[in-house]
């Protein structure tokens, strides 16, 4: 399998990145890590014209804490970095640990968080500790940045509410917050390398043994990654006990419209998304880390 031709372009800033954009068209693509564009171009599902490289936009590899703003994520930032990051690690250790989760680690030292997000795939294992963790993203075009939560970035299956033809990614950040626990946890068929079956990120903020808030977000149940808010209300105001919590998961059953595919059937994933929702929830309470 070979590439088909295109022009390549590397802008040495985010501005000209932009207007190569605006400029080029439609058929017009990001390059980013590579991980899923090239494969899609080797198989002959997509070919576009150009593709723009953000190689040499280095400012968007960092990954730092500010007290204001709280933990911001370049796009370009690969999962490998993520994993290892000690201020990630330190902030929300969560997200550290669910990059290491994602596919294996050639992927990991290519694949980009930006991408990752702007892919849109629903079993995608990054979007549900994000969105637990009330995290947000800032997109860059020609007349400037705006920014949207990550749960609204996503609009259905490989669709997400970016306008490919003149935006870019740039940042992901997730707030501080008051966040005692929170884990993600997910199912697949082999032990590294897998889609999720079902994904199910928790957030928890504590007061003793009451749940004061509750954030729970599934991955692979829906045509996007999809806030249990039932589930949470369940929760919320309420002390743990493992009862509570399979209640909790129960009621995350009814907030997901899983398919059935090679992967297992619609009904084992509701049954799969009640487990690790009390799962994810008694981790997340009884670990006591972000």
């Amino acid at each position: 399998m070979f590439l088909p031709d295109f022009d390549y372009y590397a802008p040495a800033s985010l501005g000209e990145a932009t207007d190569l954009l605006t400029r080029l068209g439609p058929s017009a693509r990001v390059l980013a890590g590579g991980t899923d564009i090239l494969v899609k171009m080797k198989n002959g599902l997509l070919a576009p014209s150009a593709l723009v490289s953000l190689k040499h936009l280095r400012e968007l590899r960092n990954i730092r804490w500010d007290a204001e703003r709280g933990l911001v994520i370049g796009a370009l930032a690969t999962h490998n970095e993520i994993c290892n990051s000690a201020v990630a690690q330190e902030r929300f250790l969560s997200l550290s640990e669910a990059a290491h989760k994602l596919a294996n680690n050639q992927v990991r030292n290519r694949g980009t968080i930006g991408g990752n997000l702007v892919n849109a795939i629903p079993s995608a294992d990054l979007p549900p500790i994000l969105i637990a963790l009330g995290a947000h993203v800032t997109l860059a075009g020609p007349d400037g940045s705006r920014a949207m939560p990550v749960e609204r970035f996503f609009t259905g299956v490989s669709c997400c509410a970016l306008d490919p033809q003149r935006e870019i990614l740039t940042e992901v950040v997730i707030p501080p917050q008051e966040t005692t626990g929170s884990t993600y946890i997910k199912f697949g068929l082999r032990r590294s390398g897998a889609l999720a079956v079902v994904g199910v990120a928790a957030a928890v903020t504590m007061d003793g043994d009451m749940v004061k808030d509750a954030r729970i977000c599934l991955g692979a149940v829906y045509k996007m990654p999809t806030r249990a808010i039932q589930a949470e209300q369940v929760l919320i105001g309420k002390g743990w006990t493992d009862d509570l919590l399979e209640q909790s998961g129960r009621a995350a059953v009814g907030c997901c419209l899983p398919i059935s595919d090679i992967r297992g059937s619609a009904e084992y994933r509701r049954d799969l998304v009640r487990i690790f929702t009390r799962r994810a929830l008694k981790r997340a309470i009884t670990k006591g880390h972000v």
